[in-house]
């Protein structure tokens, strides 16, 4: 009787065994599927990939890191080039006088 014992548990085992790797072949089946079936959707709805939009991201930082670099050159250019405006108390004198006490 122990062997005939034996004999039930061993084969309860490699059933167990063999419903684990068929159900290990069916998840991977299933999660390949979903992932097609992700991807395809992604595509459709024009989704970009995570790799191109940090690329892309990266770009647009430099640029923008370009546009304050030039704005300040040009800002400095132009203040070497422009005559200091002058001062309220230094306004030229247009010949027009106010008229005062007469």
């Amino acid at each position: 009787m122990t062997q005939t014992n034996n004999r039930l548990i061993d084969e309860i085992a490699r059933l167990a065994t063999d419903a684990a790797a068929v159900a290990q072949g069916a998840r991977r089946e299933v999660e390949g599927a979903m992932r097609s079936q992700v991807e395809r959707l992604l595509s459709e709805a024009n989704v970009v990939q995570r790799d191109d939009f940090e690329a892309v991201k990266a770009i647009a930082v430099r640029a923008a890191d370009e546009v304050d670099a030039l704005r300040a050159r040009v800002e400095a250019l132009e203040a070497k080039l422009s005559p200091p405006a002058p001062a309220e108390s230094e306004a030229p004198d247009t010949g027009h006088s106010a008229p005062g006490p007469q």
